[in-house]
Order: structure tokens, then C-alpha cells, then sequence
């Protein structure tokens, strides 16, 4: 009898039903959900796999070598996601972006950018192309990334102490080589470039000013994220969030800052800069000071499930219709079925105290949909 370890996923639950193609939803105009927010981004998981094992997203007391990730067949193929994408992009997504899991461990994934690249929205522009990485396979990829029309990226880095770096990743892989992918993505210009920090009171609060002082200058936008209850793997408690606002009160201290616009509708990060011109940073409240109002992001699993909230506990099923008899017409009419109906904001439902008695364990898992 096996002794594999499964966090069941909630999709495996229940799915959403996706409405009819012959029902009430409009086929032209703005596409918008029951909260009146657009959709405008699209994120992509194309592996459910990764070569960390971060505490806070894949503990490796649950995904150790016994751990079952999806077999390669329930993946979405290349053509799959670049045909689902070319819908959403119909819909009004003008923005994809690509995560795990580790996106890098994706096979050919330079294929897949190349594909995407080829979009167009329905006024003829090219799609904000970008993707998530850890960093360990950056150095390597950079140039072949930037090759196949890769724009941007956003690199997940918690720290720059190696050992605490080391403990924190739990496979001892040493931060100077998340550095030198850094160097290396800036070099060939993928850019501009933004370092994702998850800030864990208790375990990282103080590598927050050396981390600011290291990219400060280097036109590098470092981003500090609130430790989010996200899925059920990872022991969430309230008490190890550290509020944006400690961390910008840190940041003053040594460095006078000054407050920047949002860069544009629906911006997850609250935008900073030195006063003296030293850079960009941005601070992502994700619990302290809940952003739904105005999210227009939706994200596609590694297998095609639809989730419309990072916290979702269910998601619809895309692939089905892909591997099915739907047309693009057909799918183009679901995505505006499902969004339409969309009343997500479960971070703004956990501030006003909405949540509590929330079973968490439902809700799907971080490296299976992306952060």
C-alpha cells in the first residue's frame, strides 16, 4: 500500500459549472464580472513541480519524494495553453504571466514563449509577456528566455543571508547563484526586473533592509509581499504576518521615500520610491490591506483548471472543453459565462472578519496555480 502523502486539490472536490454557450451572457462588449472588474490578466501555471521547498508555499514534510505530482499528460500541451490564451487575449487580457510551481523546470518553455509572443490583442498589440522564477535556473535560461520574446521578469528572493537563504529554500541551494541569474536576466534585458520578497515575522524581518540596500540603485524594483494564508500545506498563523506598514516605517528610517502613483488599474503593490532618485519599490498588503476591489486577474492551473482568486476553492474545467468538441467561439462564450458570474474577494471578506470558520484546507495550494 502506498504511503504517498496527498494535499487533495480542491478542483479534485468539485468543479464550477461552466455556463451553457446558449445562455444570457453577451457575446460583444466589456467584459466584466459581477463586481464590475475587468479582466485584464491572465496567470499561467505550467508545472505543478519545483526544486524548492520554501516553507510557506511547499513545506517538504508534505512534498517529499513520496509526494505525487500531476503525470505529464494531464498538462496542458504548449499548443493548449497558447490556444486558451489567444481567447482570454480576445476577451480583454492584456498581460500573461507564466509560474508554477518553478516555470523554468518546464521543458522547451523557451517553445512556449516563442508562441505566446505571436499574440495579438484585438486592436493588434503584442501581449505583456512576463514570468515568475526562483532563480536557480535564470543564469542558464536568461538569454534563451529573452530570445524567444520573454519582456520581463519577477524573481522570488527572500533574503540574502546564504544560511538563512539555504534554511528558508530547504534544499541548500545558495543565494549567490539567484544573484547571478539576476545579473544575468538584467543583462540581456529582461526587464525591468522585480525581486519578490515574502516577509515572515519571526524568520526574514531582517534581511528587509539589507535586501533594500543591495538592489537599491540598481534599477531593480524590489517588492515586499505579506506572508499570505494561502491553500492549507503551510500552517498559516496570523502572528507571523508583518504588516506593510512596519515594513515601510523600517525602510524610513534609513531612507527617506516618497509615494508613487499606481502604474496602472488593478496593481497588486503600493509604489514607493528614495528620495533621491535611488529606485522603485513597492509594497504588496495582500492581508493587512486587501486589494479586491479592483482585481481583474485570473489564473489558469497546470492542468486547465480555471480559478478566479488565488484563494479559490474551486475551479472550472477548461481542459475538458480544449480536449473536447469547443470551438473558440465556444470557449470564448464560457470565460465570459464564468467571469461574468465572478464575486470573488475573500482577502476583503478575512479583513472585515467574514472569513473565520472558512474551512482553509479547501482552498487550492500556491504551487498549483502560482502566487
Amino acid at each position: 500500500m502506498s504511503d504517498a502523502k496527498v494535499i487533495p486539490i480542491a478542483d479534485q472536490r468539485g468543479l464550477l459549472a461552466i455556463p451553457s454557450a446558449a445562455g444570457p451572457t453577451p457575446e460583444h462588449g466589456p467584459l466584466l464580472d459581477a463586481l464590475g472588474r475587468p479582466l485584464r490578466d491572465l496567470r499561467i501555471s505550467v508545472t505543478d513541480r519545483c526544486n524548492f521547498r520554501c516553507s510557506y508555499c511547499m513545506p517538504k514534510e508534505v512534498f517529499d519524494k513520496h509526494y505525487e505530482f500531476l503525470p505529464h499528460a494531464d498538462l496542458l500541451s504548449f499548443e493548449e495553453i497558447t490556444r486558451l490564451a489567444r481567447v482570454f487575449a480576445a476577451q480583454g487580457v492584456q498581460k500573461l504571466r507564466l509560474t508554477g510551481g518553478e516555470p523554468l523546470l518546464r521543458r522547451h518553455i523557451e517553445t512556449l514563449i516563442e508562441m505566446l509572443a505571436q499574440l495579438r490583442t484585438p486592436e493588434g498589440l503584442p501581449l505583456d509577456l512576463t514570468l515568475t522564477t526562483n532563480g536557480s535556473l535564470l543564469k542558464k535560461k536568461a538569454q534563451a528566455l529573452k530570445d524567444a520574446g520573454l519582456q520581463r521578469i519577477t524573481v522570488s528572493l527572500d533574503g540574502l543571508d546564504d544560511a538563512q537563504f539555504q534554511r528558508m529554500n530547504d534544499v541548500g541551494f545558495p543565494v549567490g547563484e539567484v544573484l547571478d541569474g539576476i545579473a544575468a536576466a538584467q543583462a540581456v534585458g529582461l526587464g525591468p526586473i522585480k525581486v519578490n520578497m515574502v516577509v515572515k515575522r519571526g524568520t526574514n524581518e531582517d534581511q528587509i533592509l539589507p535586501m533594500a540596500r543591495h538592489f537599491r540603485g540598481t534599477g531593480i524594483i524590489l517588492r515586499f509581499i505579506e506572508y499570505m494564508d494561502v491553500g492549507a500545506s503551510n500552517g498559516w498563523q496570523m502572528a507571523e504576518v508583518l504588516p506593510s506598514r512596519e515594513v515601510l516605517a523600517l525602510l524610513q528610517s534609513e531612507f527617506p521615500m516618497q509615494a508613487l502613483e499606481a502604474s496602472a488599474p488593478g496593481e497588486t503593490a503600493e509604489r514607493w520610491t528614495y528620495a533621491d532618485g535611488g529606485g522603485e519599490i513597492g509594497l504588496i498588503s495582500s492581508v493587512s490591506k486587501a486589494f479586491c476591489g479592483d482585481c481583474n486577474r485570473a489564473r489558469l492551473s497546470t492542468e486547465g483548471r480555471l480559478f478566479m482568486c488565488l484563494f479559490a476553492h474551486q475551479g472550472a474545467d477548461l481542459r475538458g472543453l480544449l480536449r473536447g468538441s469547443a470551438d473558440d467561439s465556444a470557449l470564448g462564450q464560457a470565460l465570459r459565462g464564468l467571469w461574468s458570474q465572478r464575486t470573488d474577494r475573500y482577502s476583503q471578506l478575512r479583513s472585515s472578519g467574514q472569513t473565520e470558520g472558512t474551512p482553509a484546507q479547501r482552498r487550492v495550494e500556491m504551487h498549483y496555480i502560482g502566487g
